[in-house]
Parts: structure tokens; C-alpha cells; sequence
């Protein structure tokens, strides 16, 4: 089974990098450009036939290492 698990930033955390890729594509002439911000995307394929184990395992994968809660959020979505 393989997923995706999209890490990003928590809305009231400041975001240096993405700011900078917001400001370099407005210099570059994106104009329609509002916001940007930026994160992680992992994909995991694990050896579960379960979808709940899986995702729970993940779940824990993310708390144990892949994300930092207090500064990140996640979503985990089968693909």
C-alpha cells in the first residue's frame, strides 16, 4: 500500500522559504501570485494489506520522526 504524507507549516508559524519563493516569483513577473508557502511531501509504501494499520502506522511514523508538532501539520492520504 502506498501513501503520501504532505507536511506543511502551522498557519501562525513564520515561513522564511516560502516567502522568498513568493518574492522571487512576483520579481519574476507572477503577479497574480497572493501567498506562498512551503513543505515536505514523503511518499511510503508499506508491506500492510490492513488501510487502517497502515495509517496507523504512518500516524505514528509522523509523530515519532517525520514531523515536528510543534511547528508542522500533516495530512496522510492513500495514493
Amino acid at each position: 500500500m502506498k501513501f503520501a504524507v504532505i507536511i506543511t507549516l502551522k498557519k501562525d508559524v513564520l515561513d522564511p522559504q516560502g516567502k522568498v519563493i513568493e518574492q522571487t516569483l512576483q520579481s519574476m513577473g507572477v503577479n497574480s501570485l497572493k501567498n506562498l508557502r512551503q513543505g515536505k511531501y514523503i511518499e511510503l509504501e508499506l508491506n500492510e494489506t490492513d488501510e487502517k494499520k497502515a495509517h496507523n502506522s504512518i500516524e505514528d511514523m509522523c509523530k515519532k520522526l517525520l514531523v515536528n508538532l510543534i511547528i508542522e501539520e500533516y495530512k496522510i492520504k492513500k495514493i
